[in-house]
């Protein structure tokens, strides 16, 4: 709904100012679209095993080979109000951007700052309720339009700093209250997020630390929204790059070769694929597959997230 802190969540996402922020309803019009990298713990890891596995060994941060990690897509829409579905507000503009999405995540205003314009807005489980009405309404109108009911979703509850604190009972009350799973629900503090972008690495631990938590909640929020899209990654470990290739849930291994090239699916010969653990502890590829730790698949493998990968092509 308008004013419950979208567009400040989407700034603090691409970790800077690009959304414009107003305290009044439909500031957003046109949907601001930004590309947002899935924070991955591995791939550093990765990197790291690359450099110090090359001959002569190399373990200078600057000799790391470069870094690409997954990304989601976010859209920042104009703000939906109750008879969005017959047109109300932007409620066109809102329903068109929306059905180009393949996710939606629902922002539901639980924070109590007294200056921000409430507008149509109540409570978290009123304000789900009209959003949900408003798109199950909407599929009624447009029969032939992809139905806003088959699209997975995640609720991002804007809450107070304080509630940082105890963000997963938060999580736990509001999932019950709203009949939703709790993995569906995010608790975050847009305000303070927008804050921490503009703070050193150092300064934002510092910061989070005083608040009684020690992840951005940024981050769970990315995750999830990255599970609610039904993706996964394999990676790559390479001397001219280490990165993370997003794969829909239940791919095979020729499906994931053609995410790297198209080419590859109709070459596609084998996959060396190797766990994750196994590769870092033993020390990289070669190590790796003298302990006979890496395995061939062939095309109709099952991937699985974190799935370490060399695809075998012919000409």
């Amino acid at each position: 709904m308008p004013n419950v802190g979208k567009s400040t969540l989407f700034n603090a996402l691409l970790k800077k100012q690009q959304a414009y922020i107003a305290n009044f309803p439909f500031a957003t019009i046109e949907p601001n679209i930004g590309i947002v990298p899935v924070s991955d713990e591995r791939l550093e890891k990765l990197a790291k095993t690359v450099a110090t596995s090359r001959e002569p060994k190399l373990t200078r941060e600057e000799s790391l080979p470069p870094i690409v990690p997954a990304t989601v897509e976010f859209k920042d829409i104009a703000g939906l109000i109750e008879g969005a579905s017959k047109g109300e507000g932007l409620g066109n503009k809102f329903l068109s951007h929306i059905r180009e999405c393949d996710a939606v995540c629902y922002v539901l205003r639980a924070f109590t700052d007294p200056d921000i314009i409430k507008q149509g807005v109540k409570d978290p489980k009123s304000d789900f309720e009209v959003l949900k009405i408003e798109l199950d309404l909407a599929d009624l109108e447009h029969p032939d339009a992809p139905p806003f009911s088959k699209k997975p979703f995640l609720i991002a509850l804007n809450v107070d700093e304080e509630d940082l604190r105890n963000e997963m009972e938060i999580e736990r009350k509001y999932a019950q209250e709203l009949g939703v799973n709790q993995d569906q629900v995010v608790a975050v503090c847009a305000k303070t997020e927008a804050e921490l972008t503009g703070l050193t690495e150092a300064e934002q631990r510092e910061y989070l630390e005083a608040l009684g938590t020690r992840h951005s909640a940024l981050d769970r929020l990315i995750k999830k929204a990255f599970k609610t899209l039904g993706l996964i990654t394999f990676l790559t470990a390479g001397e001219k790059e280490v990165r993370a290739w997003v794969i829909k849930d239940g791919a095979n291994a020729q499906e994931a070769a053609g995410v790297i090239h198209t080419d590859f699916i109709k070459h596609f010969i084998k996959a060396d694929i190797c766990d994750f653990d196994d590769f870092i502890s033993l020390g990289g590829w070669k190590p790796t597959r003298d302990a006979g730790n890496v395995r061939s698949e062939g095309r109709d493998y099952l991937m699985r997230d974190g799935d370490v990968v060399e695809f075998r092509i012919g000409q």
